[in-house]
């Protein structure tokens, strides 16, 4: 998809960026540049921890539904003994979301209509295409790398085994179904210290869309 204007005929309206790519894939550090520039970031990640922080309805109900066994001795959700109910149980994963997702989502939006009507707010979402929700966005920012350079960077980073990385890109989206959706590619193959003159052009292209 080429870099064309976004959707609406309302000037005035709030366009919805979003900004998406796989594991290893430099994302959390492109969004952290894009922050710099002053965007507002909504990091679906963060919010997926903080709806279930102790306390809320939200731990409370994956607890009721995967069992106390989720249930750190701490009182926070044992994530990794969440992820091995999940990760390889597509009923399972399908009901986690459908329990996360809602409660995200209300915040995400809660966050963006409480943002200055100038100010530019990225979501940022790894699962955007995973979860169906491409077309809920106006311009959509996809971090790009070779599916073997994710599993390099996953191995070296998470120090994962080659067959877990291979497993974590095989559960997520390809990179031609990002690619096919994105609005503006950035290209995260380089060294880390090129990413923000890159972030800086692709800073000018989406400023220059939502003019």
């Amino acid at each position: 998809m080429t870099a064309t204007a976004p959707g609406g005929s309302d000037r005035d309206s709030r366009h919805r960026v979003a900004l998406t790519g796989g594991i290893a894939s430099g994302k959390s550090t492109v969004s952290r540049l894009l922050a710099g520039h002053g965007a507002l970031v909504i990091d679906y990640d963060l919010l997926s921890h903080q709806v279930v922080a102790p306390g809320t309805r939200g731990l409370d109900a994956v607890i009721a539904a995967f069992g106390p066994g989720v249930r750190a001795p701490d009182g926070t959700l044992d994530r990794a003994a969440l992820a091995g109910l999940v990760f390889s149980d597509p009923v399972g994963r399908r009901r986690l979301e459908s329990i996360l997702h809602p409660l995200v989502e209300a915040e995400a939006t809660r966050i963006e209509a409480s943002a200055p009507a100038d100010r530019i707010v990225i979501h940022d979402l790894p699962l955007l295409i995973e979860t169906g929700r491409a077309a809920d966005f106006d311009v959509i920012l996809v971090t790009d790398i070779s599916p073997q350079e994710q599993i390099r960077r996953a191995m070296s980073r998470d120090r994962m085994s080659e067959s877990q990385a291979r497993a974590r890109l095989a559960a997520q989206a390809d990179r031609a179904q990002r690619r096919a959706v994105a609005d503006i590619l950035i290209d995260t193959s380089g060294p880390l210290d090129a990413l923000p003159g890159i972030v800086d052009g692709v800073w000018q292209r989406l400023c220059a869309l939502l003019d």
